[in-house]
């Protein structure tokens, strides 16, 4: 534990709690009176209520439409199965700005839904909706599905043999050992719905507005430090209420799982049932997710011959000190650090936690570790600026400083992914390979790490295809001669004119065919090296 505490504390407390004490802190004092006079401003308490409730709203959807999908993942086996895989993954890491406008396209006036049956839902609170599940799909899918996968069908199949239905097999065999994956993915999806700021920044407009958006607005239009101060506190103290509801519900549904090779356990669509679900899982990843990306690529197509590709590569348009496709190379160099720094520190947390002589301390720590997802990218971004600008750490002129903001976000995805399968390897084959005479080194590379290496896997694209497309907090931080992908569309965006929005589009679909490559690649050393056990 002692790397992954010293990595939050340097790296995330200390930054968070600069930005904070800066808002709170003036010649006079401290301004705590403030905390009171802020919360219970009328406006302020609407932004509160519809921040929790779309969020509960954006989750329970989340999981009604993708836990489908995460069985036909885990359990069937059929063609373009790796690179469906892929194409679910590639929303969550668009930048929000550009994947709100393109669900706006499709929602919004003028969009699809409104030349065929004059439908806009663009003014009203589904467009939201619709688009957190289109950018957390993938979370359950892969998160669930992931342990699904390597859960003995053997178990559920004796149940059907001893009389009990197919429902009444699951729900009570399969269901309670999914429980701590499906905590964990709702989990993740509320904090990212909790902390939405481009989806409702597009789609809301002056209606609907969240913690996140407020405190975006207060910092950086209304320049008042001390509300924003206050509303990451709250933002704060409500995810830290929430994360210790799931350590501690979940710990208490926690047992010793037998898992197989996933190889074994998923087969060919049996029956009508089967067919049914896998055509429903098509039809909605097609409405629901690719739709929005397809929209993206006949954009980015508009000007004849590829226009827009072809100026990506000139400097001449003032946007960039580099040519706009140079960040590409510059946003997969950062990826692959953040995604070594984010396995590094979430392995070693997940880990420590899974052990079950963890004291009450490390426990705590499960908590801890989500809090980067729920608390303001913009807030870790500026504390980040704040923080980090003096000796023996003054990393602001340092290129590193861009992947370890990235890493937070990756690690908790690290942790969440291969805690429940750690957590789920039997002791005692740990017991008998140490009875046997082998050392606790041999005993993980013999037991954990091949029951261990899919999660592994999973968790390592997880933390790649967040750094690919985080936004909230490299903005601040990313120098304008290496902007990533996300911050170089954000940029072309905020400029007006077609060329620039035709470059922004083009930016985009370069970034969905990297991550897609990259993920697809993923899926094939997942499936190629999967341990034999």
């Amino acid at each position: 534990m002692a790397l992954p505490v010293a990595f939050f504390a340097l790296f995330f407390a200390w930054p968070v709690a600069a930005i904070v004490a800066r808002g709170l802190k003036t010649d006079g004092g401290w301004q705590f009176g403030r905390i009171a006079d802020v919360v219970t401003q009328p406006d302020i308490r609407h932004v509160l209520w519809f921040t929790t409730w779309q969020a509960l709203a954006s989750t329970a959807l989340t999981l009604l439409l993708a836990l489908p999908a995460a069985f036909v993942f885990a359990r069937l086996d059929f063609p373009g199965k790796q690179v469906l895989r892929a194409v679910v993954t590639v929303p969550f890491v668009l930048p929000t700005v550009v994947a709100g406008s393109a669900f706006l396209a499709l929602v919004g006036h003028g969009g699809l839904l409104d030349q065929l049956w004059g439908v806009r839902l663009d003014t009203t609170v589904w467009a939201i909706l619709l688009a957190h599940v289109f950018f957390n799909y993938a979370v359950v899918v892969r998160t669930v599905g992931g342990l699904w996968a390597q859960l003995d069908p053997r178990q559920e199949e004796a149940a059907r043999m001893l009389g009990a239905s197919p429902f009444a097999a699951w729900r009570k065999v399969t269901l309670p050992a999914l429980g701590p994956a499906v905590a964990a993915a709702a989990l993740m999806v509320f904090l990212f719905t909790f902390t939405s700021f481009g989806v409702v920044q597009i789609l809301g407009g002056p209606t609907f507005s969240t913690l996140e958006v407020e405190i975006y607005r207060q910092t950086s239009e209304v320049f008042d430090l001390t509300t924003a101060a206050v509303l990451t506190l709250v933002q704060f103290a409500a995810v830290g209420a929430i994360l210790g509801v799931h350590a501690w519900t979940v710990r208490r549904r926690e047992s010793a799982l037998r898992l197989v090779d996933p190889r074994l356990t998923a087969r060919r669509p049996r029956g009508a049932g089967h067919r049914a679900l896998l055509a429903g899982v098509l039809v909605t990843v097609a409405l629901l997710l690719v739709l929005p990306l397809a929209v993206l690529v006949r954009r980015s197509l508009d000007a004849p011959g590829f226009g827009y590709y072809r100026a990506l590569t000139r400097t001449d348009g003032g946007t960039f000190l580099v040519a706009p496709v140079h960040a590409v190379w510059t946003s997969l160099q950062y990826a692959v650090a953040a995604t070594a720094i984010a396995v590094l520190i979430g392995g070693l947390a997940a880990a420590a936690l899974a052990r079950r002589d963890a004291g009450r301390l490390v426990r705590g720590f499960d908590a801890l570790l989500m809090l980067p997802l729920g608390v303001s990218a913009v807030t870790v971004g500026f504390g980040f600026l704040i923080a980090l600008d003096k000796p023996p750490l003054d990393l602001r002129q340092s290129w590193i400083l861009v992947p370890l903001a990235q890493a937070l976000v990756g690690a908790p995805f690290v942790v969440r992914t291969m805690l429940p399968v750690l957590r789920a390897v039997d002791t005692r084959l740990r017991e008998a390979a140490a009875v046997l005479g082998a050392s606790p080194w041999r005993v993980w590379q013999e037991i954990d790490l091949p029951l261990v290496r899919r999660a592994l896997l999973v968790a390592a694209g997880f933390a790649f295809a967040v750094s690919l497309g985080e936004f909230g907090a490299t903005v601040f931080i990313a120098r304008p001669d290496n902007p990533t992908l996300p911050v170089a569309v954000a940029r072309l965006l905020s400029r007006p004119g077609d060329l620039n929005y035709g470059q922004a589009m083009a930016l985009s679909t370069i970034l969905m065919v990297v991550c897609a490559a990259a993920l697809l690649l993923l899926e094939r050393l997942r499936t190629d090296r999967t341990g034999e056990f």
